[in-house]
């Protein structure tokens, strides 16, 4: 008869010396995952009225998992996408544990064989070219908030970094001599340099001549020298779209959220006829998968967008 194992020294484990010393994962991805295991002992010890520090291995069964994935959707209303994040982060655990586990195979197995569930994937929104002159237009370039939001909305639409990327940055990730890019740290701590347009170079250059506020290293600060959050972009984002929607009208149709720039980016690259590997790299998709997302359904190829990436030179060699 397996012996029986306890939960709490593999989950310990797991998270201190699987994510972060042996695979670096973000902060972003831990407390995803943190969330997904606080949700499932919290379920546990209502069941088996067991707390966390008593939870057996066996007490996590295939048929286990899989209640407390219908409860999620049930009791606490997460969508199927929601779910599925939660399984992702129970079969990481379960795979790590078959490694340091190897009697309870059997078990562990039951568990990774757990489906996702199918779901209708939400067609991906983008901006036009119309539509993103029309939000950069919408700062006050004759104040420093106004240049920096003006700065910091043509970068995230020039190059498609993710929110967390662009507030990353310090004044020293942007090169402007031959070959202009920026450099990122991207999800799973992977660095990436992305090229600059001609445009976003030349209000770049203008924008570092500003002399940082209280020394800043950050490229986009607030007023105190302090880092932008992502909730400020995301505020900041908005009050811009509110303007600019009075001259471009369509605009009020449509929820613009930092991430709508990274597709539109990308959508930007595809009509002008970069292939989808690039863009992968231009992105940061681990998976050319992934940056298929940006293929579904009708995307006109649109005069203007080809036009507005006449800068980006040797893209293709990135």
């Amino acid at each position: 008869m397996t012996p029986s194992c306890n939960v709490a020294p593999l989950i310990e484990r797991y998270f201190a010396e699987r994510l972060m010393r042996q695979r670096h994962v973000s902060a972003n991805t831990i407390a995803s995952y943190r969330d997904t295991f606080r949700l499932l002992f919290t379920f546990a010890q209502a069941r088996l009225r067991k707390p966390p520090s008593a939870l057996a291995l066996e007490d996590l069964g295939g048929p286990f998992i899989s209640t407390f994935l219908a409860d999620l959707e049930a009791k606490r209303g997460a969508s199927v996408r929601t779910r599925n994040l939660r399984l992702t982060a129970i079969r990481s655990f379960f795979r790590f544990v078959s490694f340091e586990e190897p009697a309870h195979s059997a078990l562990i197995q039951r568990v990774l064989a757990i489906p996702n569930k199918r779901h209708d994937k939400r067609q991906v929104q983008f901006l036009t070219r119309p539509e993103i002159e029309a939000i950069l237009a919408a700062p006050d370039r004759t104040t420093w908030l106004g240049r920096r939001d003006h700065t910091l909305l043509l970068l995230a639409a020039q190059t498609g970094l993710r929110l967390s990327e662009l507030i990353s940055l310090d004044r020293g990730d942007i090169h402007l001599g031959t070959g202009a890019h920026v450099r990122c740290v991207g999800k799973g701590r992977k660095e990436r340099c992305t090229p600059l347009t001609s445009h976003a170079r030349g209000t770049l250059q203008a924008w570092l001549k500003e002399p940082p506020r209280h020394g800043a290293g950050a490229l986009f600060s607030n007023v105190h020298g302090g880092r932008l959050s992502a909730d400020s972009v995301q505020s900041l984002l908005a009050k811009h779209v509110r303007v600019a929607s009075e001259r471009c009208p369509s605009l009020a149709s449509k929820r613009v959220s930092p991430h709508v720039l990274r597709h539109s980016a990308a959508m930007e690259l595809l009509q002008a006829g970069v292939d989808c590997s690039v863009i992968a790299l231009w992105l940061g998709h681990e998976s050319i998968e992934t940056t298929q997302t940006y293929l579904h359904g009708k995307h006109p190829r649109e005069t203007a967008g080809r036009l507005a990436l006449s800068g980006y030179g040797g893209v293709r060699s990135i």
